[in-house]
């Protein structure tokens, strides 16, 4: 046991270890005083979000983007709340080019039925996806504009984060997003993009219906960022950038309790097994084999089966990487003080994560008052 547990450890702190170098390498974008000239297509869909789009629609007033240069699609998915009515109301005194459409429903995935069905209505270049609770800087297309102006790109990885609010479960959801955000910077930084966020997520429309867009993937109801990261990828792999920069940062809301969290997390890991990068894959089993690891290793220390100074030497190695990748991620997103929870957290997730993926290779997961099966 003392052998395999070396050589998981080994695994997991040098590929931990190259995120954290190649988090890095990819330099923080700064934004300058330059003219607006890219013109976008926003696309947000949404399902009974009567709460949280208040905030959204205050954030794209705010916007300072020249309204010529955007549009925005809501596309609505069968909401029965006043979702429709509040989005309404905020077009009478828009001074945006705003619409909302209804989805066209063709597959098992209701959010890129949606994304799809705005595409075809979109008139601009650039396609950016966003959530309906998610919050927008007001500097948000400007960042994009810049970065498409200095670099040749033809889709764009954006930062994305929760909320800060004042509980355990928000900062252990903060902690775990701070995690996956070092993870999809530092893989952007050693060459091997492999992850992204539907959140804040831009391509150029031509390569979207260049692609088929989700063809391929449509039985899957998620996963409508990270299939589609994956075929530009494949096609146009030197023209796939990440934004890291702090005025994109885009902010949505997490979850307000442990079964919508699980129910979230399901959704997520639902999609791994139909993942074709190779990186992606050999990620996540090092990953589920590490936090499984510490779980095992636990139980054999606690019936005295295993060495416990071994059991702590791993713990340590495993805490400190992870602190480094983490800490990283804080700093970049100014949340530098929800590390003060790390160490609970860090006792928590082995559990957490390898209940998750055990739980979703066999039960679907209901999501927004809708059941999927696996």
């Amino acid at each position: 046991m003392i052998l395999i547990s070396i050589i998981i450890t080994i695994l997991y702190l040098l590929l931990i270890g190259s995120f954290v170098f190649g988090f890095d390498k990819v330099p923080v974008f700064k934004l300058k005083d330059v003219g607006a000239k890219t013109k976008f297509s926003v696309i947000i869909p949404f399902r009974n979000e009567a709460n949280n789009l208040p905030d959204l629609l205050a954030s794209i007033n705010a916007l300072e983007y020249p309204n010529h240069l955007y549009e925005i699609i809501f596309v609505d998915d069968d909401s029965n709340d006043d979702s429709n009515d509040l989005i309404t109301k905020f077009l009478t005194n828009a001074r945006n080019d705003i619409k909302v459409i209804s989805n066209e429903r063709a597959s098992n995935s209701p959010k890129k039925d949606a994304i799809t069905t705005a595409v075809k209505h979109s008139k601009h270049k650039w396609i950016i996806t966003t959530d309906a609770d998610c919050i927008l800087p007001k500097y948000w297309l400007d960042s994009f504009d810049e970065f498409i102006q200095k670099k040749q790109s033809k889709c764009i990885v954006a930062p994305v984060t929760y909320v800060n609010e004042n509980s355990f479960l928000n900062r252990f959801q903060t902690l775990d997003m701070l995690s996956l955000q070092g993870t999809t910077i530092g893989g952007f930084g050693i060459k091997k993009p492999f992850l992204c966020n539907g959140a804040n997520f831009a391509y150029q429309k031509k390569i979207f219906l260049e692609l088929k867009g989700f063809d391929g993937n449509s039985n899957m109801a998620s996963g409508d960022d990270v299939f589609l990261l994956e075929k530009v990828i494949k096609a146009r792999p030197k023209m796939v950038n990440y934004l890291k920069c702090e005025q994109a940062i885009v902010t949505t809301k997490a979850q307000h309790n442990w079964n919508t969290l699980k129910e979230q997390r399901v959704r997520w890991a639902a999609k791994t097994s139909l993942l074709k990068n190779n990186f992606s894959k050999l990620t996540g089993l090092i990953v589920l084999l590490m936090n499984s690891l510490i779980i095992v290793l636990l139980t054999l220390t606690l019936i005295n089966e295993f060495s416990f100074k071994s059991f702590i030497y791993i713990l340590i190695i495993k805490f400190s990487i992870d602190f480094l990748l983490i800490y990283k991620s804080a700093l970049f997103f100014n949340q530098k003080h929800i590390l003060s929870t790390y160490l609970f957290g860090f006792l928590i997730y082995p559990f957490f994560s390898v209940f998750i993926a055990s739980i979703s290779m066999f039960r679907g997961y209901k999501w927004k008052g809708r059941s999927f099966k696996k």
